[in-house]
């Protein structure tokens, strides 16, 4: 028998491959990471029942933060007015925000939360700071730490979200708790048309807010910022309450920057 040459070889080899079965492509959505698993409270989500919720409002979350600086400015909220040393400025009034601007300008300044002041009240306030101080804190209004910010107001937090960078992670501060977003959606919670983290025991719920932000940190490890974002209903204490779950221990924040977002001042219309 005549031995086939190599010509008849070879093209018994490219007929044979032709012939196999391509495997289709994966799908694009196969190769986006698997969507968080729902965040659940400890211990009342595990079924612990009412007895659980008790023991939650007698045993809050650690507060966690830095050491309060030594040498900054204390600026003492008080509604829409804010007092340093024995001044009183109210920032909505041009002529006395240009004076605090001239005290604070350069300066580390420690702002100090009263009980009632809104965040709506403290626009101008926040604004100014912005743009004179050099460091600008906030104080936990129940225990001697603090809170270094980053200031944005609504133009500066949206030209924020626009920035090309993983996770893009912000904590939206509700009446009715907490949402916790990413540039790849939100984190559910327990319900996943309510918030991310539900107000427990009519108290935010800073221990399950933490155990989120450890969560979104494991899957996005680069990600070196956080903003924090009130209802502009909310009072600046509670606002600083939340920070404390950006921190796993003193002084051991889960992201170097804390961004705080305020609401931008009211601006009369320009006549002409």
């Amino acid at each position: 028998m005549r031995r086939a040459g190599p010509e008849v070889l070879l093209a018994a080899l490219l007929l044979g491959a032709g012939c196999r079965e391509e495997k289709p492509a994966e799908p694009l959505t196969s190769l986006a990471p698997p969507p968080l698993a729902p965040l659940a409270a400890d211990p009342v989500d595990a079924g612990m029942g009412e007895d659980a919720e008790a023991l939650f409002r007698l045993a809050p979350a650690e507060v966690y933060g830095e050491e309060v600086p030594a040498k900054a400015l204390k600026l003492e909220l008080a509604g829409e007015a804010v007092q340093l040393g024995a001044e009183r400025f109210s920032p909505r009034r041009p002529e006395e925000a240009e004076r605090l601007a001239e005290g604070v300008r350069g300066k580390v300044v420690l702002v100090v939360p009263d009980a009632d002041t809104f965040l709506a009240q403290t626009s101008e306030l926040l604004e100014m700071l912005r743009d004179s101080a050099a460091e600008v804190w906030l104080k936990h209004p129940d225990t001697a730490v603090a809170y270094r910010l980053v200031l944005r107001d609504e133009e500066g937090f949206r030209a924020w979200l626009a920035e090309v960078a993983p996770g893009k992670l912000r904590i939206i501060q509700r009446s009715d708790g907490f949402e916790l977003t990413t540039s790849v959606g939100k984190l559910p919670g327990r319900d996943p048309n309510g918030p991310s983290v539900p107000v427990r025991g009519g108290k935010q719920d800073i221990a399950t807010l933490r155990k989120g932000l450890e969560r979104l940190k494991g899957r996005f490890k680069t990600a070196e910022d956080i903003c924090l974002v009130p209802s502009f209903g909310t009072e600046v204490a509670q606002a600083v309450r939340a920070l404390s779950a950006v921190y796993t221990a003193p002084g051991e924040p889960l992201f170097e920057t804390l961004c705080l977002v305020y609401p931008t001042p009211h601006r009369p219309r320009d006549g002409g």
